[in-house]
């Protein structure tokens, strides 16, 4: 058996190729992350005369190329978590990292692991591109939160407590009342300068304008506050208007390319076949679905419930010592954490609700709290019950379809049998 290490880099990999007992194969060597190179890496593996198993980190996006042209050759590779190999360097009392030293330890690593080696599965792409709109996503979240605190810190100066008035960032719409109030409006002096009546004709035109509701209440409360509230940044600045425009701009601009992401999440989620039952699970809404489905990714992958909740990092791994069991035990957040806080946020909305359709979840999480358990705590447990009972309704989907598609292959080849014997007939 033969063992092939590769250490990925950003624009090129390093290889060590090793045998049993240290009997080195190839020496380490680079090689560039190009079609041609990658090819030629992968027909000499090919010609190695004995069982080769190619065994890489998981590098984010950098092993893919690799990764893609092994299994284009049909070779087998293994993905293997950067943690677990960093356990295993670890073992050696020698410090130091080259790229050649990971490599050498890489391929170690397949010799000594050879006979629980699983060869990578690739999901159907569908669920890779909502992963990956899943990440964007939350990288456009990051910028949207910070622009947001940017133009309330903004206003502030111009309009404070306009942020309390209005209802903020909706992400089902992605729109923003307060900054497109403030985009019309920007200081107070610019509605104290007029009457309440007239305020209230150009706020009730504003609102058909954005397509909002009018509420005249709402505009004498906005008009009172303008009055009785002191600006700390004077209108007659040459820059006070513009501050607040722009970053209505780039706060607007924001929202608008994450309801474009979602709203193409929500396209993609629909087009499988478990978007209706996960749907319709308690406190999953059109928002939450497809971001749940990008970041559990094809249920099939998992073995078992308990598989899904290790990915979740929701697990709490045994402890005993001689007489002594350990009861009280901490998740091990050995996992997704962004599964974690996308399911938490389930949790929540469940909980909000007093009486969800699917009450499983929402009746589990009362019983712990009435045990005396932390409200957070108990939506953790809850989170870790909605798993189980998503992966068993997931996988139970998946049956039918298959039972269905194995009836209709049947059916069609018993007609195409029957035509073939009425013809020699």
């Amino acid at each position: 058996m033969i063992s092939v290490g590769i250490d990925v880099s950003k624009e090129k990999s390093t290889i060590a190729i090793f045998k049993p007992y240290g009997e080195i194969v190839a020496k380490p060597f680079d090689v560039k992350h190009t079609k041609e190179d990658l090819q030629s890496l992968a027909a000499m593996i090919r010609h190695l005369n004995d069982e080769v198993r190619v065994t890489m980190e998981s590098t984010g996006i950098y092993h893919w190329p690799v990764l893609q042209t092994l299994l284009a050759n049909d070779i087998f590779t293994v993905v293997v978590n950067p943690y677990a190999m960093k356990l295993y360097r670890k073992q050696s009392i020698r410090k130091g990292k080259t790229d050649k030293m990971d490599a050498m330890a890489i391929a170690q690593y397949g010799l000594d692991h050879w006979v629980n080696l699983e060869s990578f599965e690739s999901t159907q792409p569908i669920y890779d591109e909502l992963k990956l709109l899943g990440r964007r996503y939350r990288h456009y979240m990051r910028m949207h939160i910070d622009s947001l605190q940017e133009l309330t810190h903004i206003l502030d100066m111009t309009m404070p407590g306009i942020n309390k008035v209005f209802a903020g960032w909706q992400e089902r719409s992605g729109r923003n009342k307060v900054a497109d109030f403030a985009a019309e409006f920007w200081h107070y002096d610019n509605i104290t300068k007029m009457s309440e009546s007239q305020f209230v004709k150009n706020y009730e035109k504003w609102n058909k304008e954005k397509g909002y509701r009018m509420n005249e209440t709402k505009a004498v409360e906005v008009y009172t506050l303008a009055r009785n509230s002191i600006p700390t940044l004077p209108v007659n600045y040459s820059s006070a208007k513009m501050m607040v425009q722009e970053a209505v701009r780039v706060l607007q601009s924001v929202d608008a390319t994450l309801y474009k992401i979602l709203a193409q999440m929500k396209e993609l989620a629909k087009s499988l076949p478990e978007y209706g039952v996960v749907r319709n699970m308690g406190g999953v809404g059109d928002v939450l679905a497809p971001k749940l489905i990008a970041e559990i990714g094809d249920v099939r992958r998992f073995h078992s419930g308990k598989a899904l909740i290790a990915y979740a990092g929701l697990d709490a791994p045994p402890y005993q010592s001689g007489k002594f069991t350990g009861t009280e035990r901490h998740i091990s957040k050995r996992g997704s954490s962004n599964l974690r806080k996308i399911g938490y946020e389930v949790m929540r909305c469940l909980k909000c609700h007093s009486a969800p359709n699917d009450s499983q979840v929402y009746d589990f999480i009362l019983k712990k709290e009435k045990e005396g358990k932390n409200k957070a705590v108990a939506k953790i447990a809850g989170l870790n019950k909605f798993l189980r009972i998503y992966y068993a309704r997931v996988k139970e989907v998946y049956r039918e379809n298959d039972y269905i598609q194995n009836r209709c292959q049947k059916n069609l080849t018993s007609k195409l049998k029957n035509r073939n014997t009425k013809g020699l007939a």
